[in-house]
């Protein structure tokens, strides 16, 4: 491995950590981030909402961004953003910029979250499987880290959680800060590559088959997750768990995707039936939101790994957006669009688990509202399975060999 090598997999392993504690370090200590700032529930959850808005309204200028000014220097930009976010939100006792630092967090993992396809087409394009597996494992690793520790950072530095939840978060601006040094001696090198092969325009993208079918399924998958991540702590502190504990919960349920996200991606791609992959993962959420409706608190830990194992939809949409683009910028293109045309989609699923939650003051409306999604879910798992490239589609709706 030669030095730009080694750098490009630092940068890749620290980028993919910090992707995550922004959005999701907020769950474990929502209650006490209610109480001190004063939330509504309205604001609540528009908060818990925040990851998957920035995604929708953000993540589609990505593309556009890294083609004009370079896949690395919006890369460092956005972690810019992340750092930043995170230090002045746990710094801030007001409720609105409470939320609009939050969206800054957020928004700059969004940007980096889509263009990492790109990155890895890039750089490892022989190696989409291996690379997705890596960064996918990373992110969940940090995606972990957050849930779990940040009630213990806050006792740890605060004294309790009640006067430490600040702490606990913004404990996570130090890796994010670590992240921007390899992107910075990246970006200093950076250059807008000339892609061979027509452009892949984003709007256009959106009229084919393959855009259509891998947006709704992002957004179905991240209406599925965010809603988990959002709001899953709160469903086990209701049923008697400490906030320890529930986060714990919540720790393992993102814990058992970190061996799946290493192992999924390669197993789809050199699956002959990738079908009955995706099927699987699928399946996972039926079983666990039955099982929390029945029986909540004594078989908590399975359904904690069943919904954790769904989580995995999630690498294996990165590994079918980087399998059914052509290019790095085909990449960047169907990875911008997935993203951002999903996760508006996906915007409604904290949003309306909260509202149901708010209104009932119970989780069955929830989970049967998140039991409902998963029959598209899984036909989209069919659908996808076919082998297909966004350029062909592309191409074949083209007017004139001109135009792609």
């Amino acid at each position: 491995m030669n030095r730009s090598q080694l750098l490009f997999w630092t940068g890749l392993i620290l980028v993919s950590v910090n992707l995550r504690p922004a959005a999701v370090s907020v769950g474990p200590v929502l209650e006490e981030v209610r109480d001190g700032l004063g939330l509504s529930d309205a604001q609540a959850a528009l908060l818990t909402s925040l990851p998957v808005l920035a995604f929708a309204l953000v993540g589609a200028l990505a593309s556009a961004a890294a083609a004009r000014a370079g896949l690395h220097r919006v890369t460092l930009l956005a972690l810019v953003a992340v750092t930043v976010g995170l230090l002045l939100r746990a710094l801030t006792g007001d409720p609105v910029a409470f939320l609009a630092l939050s969206f800054l967090a957020v928004s700059g993992a969004a940007v980096a979250n889509v263009l990492l396809p790109s990155l890895v087409k890039r750089h490892q394009p022989d190696r989409i499987g291996e690379a997705t597996s890596v960064y996918s494992t990373v992110l969940a690793v940090g995606l972990t880290a957050a849930l779990v520790l940040t009630v213990p950072l806050s006792r740890l530095l605060g004294g309790s959680v009640d006067e430490g939840w600040r702490w606990g978060l913004g404990f996570w601006t130090v890796l994010a800060a670590a992240a921007l040094v390899p992107w910075l001696l990246m970006s200093r090198h950076d250059r807008v590559a000339q892609e061979e092969g027509p452009r892949v325009a984003f709007w256009a993208v959106a009229r084919t088959p393959l855009g259509i079918a891998l947006a709704a399924y992002f957004g179905l998958q991240s209406l599925q997750a965010y809603a988990i991540f959002g709001w899953f702590a709160q469903l086990w502190r209701d049923n008697g768990y400490s906030a320890g504990t529930a986060g714990l919960l919540v720790g393992l349920l993102t814990g058992v995707t970190i061996p799946l996200s290493y192992v999924l991606p390669r197993v789809l791609v050199n699956s002959p039936r990738p079908a009955v992959v995706l099927l699987a993962v699928v399946a996972c959420y039926p079983v666990a939101y039955v099982g929390l409706m029945v029986a909540p608190v004594s078989l908590a830990v399975l359904w904690a790994l069943l919904t954790g194992a769904g989580t995995t939809t999630f690498p294996l949409i990165l590994t079918l957006i980087g399998l059914r683009a052509r290019t790095a910028e085909g990449t960047a293109t169907l990875s911008a669009f997935t993203q951002s045309a999903g996760y508006l989609l996906a915007v409604v699923g904290p949003f309306v688990v909260g509202l149901l939650y708010a209104a009932t003051d119970a989780w069955t409306l929830p989970l049967l509202f998140l039991l409902v999604l998963v029959a598209p879910l899984a036909w989209l798992s069919v659908v996808l399975a076919r082998p297909a490239h966004v350029e062909d589609q592309l191409r074949d709706r083209a007017p004139s060999p001109q135009h792609g």
